[in-house]
């Protein structure tokens, strides 16, 4: 089935991107992003930003635009069945515009993927085509899914990790 994503939480002060690959079947239900209540990463965000899962969506977007954090998808567009990254059918990705998002949101340094499947996808469909202008100041870093499918990594050290890498750039000047 061909699945469309959001358009991106982001505001002129964004500073750090999160990716995911494509949103779940719960979340296109509802057109929020992460909205599986197993997914760890609105709790993640209520540790850095104050974007707790307790709170409306409208609220956690608002809490995530005065942090300095955007949130997007890799893809725009797939074919998958089902929510699992492993179901997304290759040969059917279409990344994102990222040069435009890029080049309108020019204090975004820091791209942090939610997972590995949105690293990869990221690294073969839209890394390669960037201007190196914009490749030049973006840093890249993969962190363990927020996904309940992750099960490498408790809740609490996905919190602690993410947390840790995520706080260390909104920190920096």
């Amino acid at each position: 089935m061909k699945i469309t994503s959001f358009t991106p939480i982001v505001t002129e002060k964004s500073t750090v991107l999160i990716l995911g690959s494509m949103p779940g079947k719960k979340s296109l239900d509802l057109q929020q992003y992460y909205a599986h209540s197993q997914n760890s990463f609105w709790q993640i965000m209520g540790a850095i930003c104050g974007a707790n899962s307790d709170l409306p969506y409208a609220d956690r977007v608002q809490q995530l635009n005065e942090g300095g954090i955007a949130v997007w998808d890799v893809l725009k567009h797939c074919e998958r069945e089902g929510s699992l990254d492993s179901a997304i059918r290759s040969d059917s990705e279409v990344p994102n515009d990222f040069e435009q998002f890029l080049e309108t949101y020019p204090m975004i340094s820091h791209i942090f993927f939610n997972g590995q499947k949105a690293e990869k996808s990221f690294r073969k469909k839209v890394w390669p085509n960037l201007f190196s202008q914009i490749r030049d100041r973006i840093t890249l870093t993969t962190l363990p899914s927020t996904s309940p499918a992750n099960t490498q990594q408790t809740r609490e050290k996905k919190i602690e990790i993410w947390q840790e890498k995520i706080t260390a750039v909104l920190q920096t000047p």
